[in-house]
């Protein structure tokens, strides 16, 4: 006689499917904006047929910009062109995707003097899909419990270095995307003030933390990432992806919860986030992200899409609505097309 059979591993497929709710407004047409892939038996098992299986989970994905996540690195060459390995491996990906990944963001070294040979080797890599490069601030305090540490020198916001590699991304049409902790917007924000002339990209609300020392410190960290959010906003040079807020590193315990939270739990603890980022920006500076496969809910960015468009008596709102999941998608995705 077997005993019960052992509940699904949270983030699995078999975990998500405990939770299944309908499809909102199927026909809507949406980009997403950040994912990650990684080639077979390195980092996570997040390949072409998974996000195929993810984006075509009901609702009408269109198209999807990689993030640059330290995958397929060249093993040799040049160190500072071993990023250009990611940016050919995603490039191959595209086409096994039949051309729903779009775009690819990369990673360069900003600070290096020999920055345009790598974009251009960025570039030529990507075929005709290169868009940009995230060189990240996120910089961990010590003794901070989170399973991504960033690991940026202190400073680098404010490095002449840096900021003249931020400016040449303006300068040739590539956008500018951060990763960083709350604590660090406002460093970001004397970045963006900086360099006014480059399309710079805020990834996932600015990563409130809510592990270690700053658990149970929500309402408090919320006061103040308000209003670092109200003066990001001012800077006309910045946008904002909606999404990422579901990862270990936030605090809610998703990952180690027996059931996927609905939609309406998902909405209950981050709702108030998304809200004042799309208040402070407005629906044509922001961009719904899916973080795929990071966030352990695999389905935050639909579960929030589904709560938000719906009026209180079930029915969809109006389609004016929806205008913050796909409004500026392309519009940053192409910026290179500009150049």
């Amino acid at each position: 006689m077997t005993g019960p059979a052992a509940a699904p591993a949270p983030g699995t497929a078999e975990w998500l499917a405990l939770v299944a709710e309908p499809v909102v407004d199927p026909d809507q047409r949406i980009v997403d904006p950040h994912h990650h892939l990684w080639p077979a038996g390195r980092g996570m098992r997040y390949g072409v047929p998974e996000l195929l299986a993810d984006v075509g989970s009901g609702h009408r994905v269109e198209h999807t910009v990689f993030m640059e996540c330290g995958a397929a690195y060249r093993a040799d060459g040049p160190e500072a062109l071993r990023p250009v390995g990611e940016t050919e491996f995603v490039a191959a990906a595209a086409d096994e995707s039949g051309g729903v990944i779009a775009a690819v963001v990369g990673h360069a070294d900003l600070r290096r003097d020999d920055l345009d040979g790598i974009l251009d080797a960025h570039v030529e890599a990507g075929r005709g899909r290169f868009r940009g490069i995230r060189d990240a601030l996120s910089r961990a305090e010590p003794g901070e419990p989170l399973m991504i540490p960033g690991g940026a020198p202190e400073g680098k916001y404010a490095d002449p270095d840096f900021r003249r590699g931020v400016a040449r991304l303006g300068a040739r049409g590539l956008t500018y995307d951060s990763w960083h902790y709350h604590y660090q917007n406002r460093e970001f924000l004397e970045l963006a003030r900086a360099v006014p002339d480059t399309v710079m990209v805020l990834d996932h609300f600015g990563t409130p933390i809510g592990v270690g020392s700053y658990a149970g410190r929500a309402d408090e960290i919320f006061a103040s990432w308000s209003d670092d959010v109200a003066e990001i906003a001012r800077c006309g040079n910045v946008v904002a992806k909606l999404g990422g807020l579901a990862m270990p590193d936030n605090g809610y315990g998703w990952h180690l919860a027996t059931r996927p939270p609905t939609s309406d739990a998902v909405v209950a603890a981050h709702g108030r986030w998304y809200r004042h980022l799309i208040e402070c920006f407005g629906p044509d500076r922001c961009m719904f992200e899916s973080n795929f496969p990071l966030a352990p809910t695999q389905g935050e960015w639909l579960r929030v899409l589904r709560s938000l468009a719906l009026r209180s008596d079930g029915r969809p709102d109006p389609p004016s609505r929806w205008v913050v999941f796909v409004a500026i998608l392309w519009r940053v995705a192409r910026a290179a097309r500009q150049g």
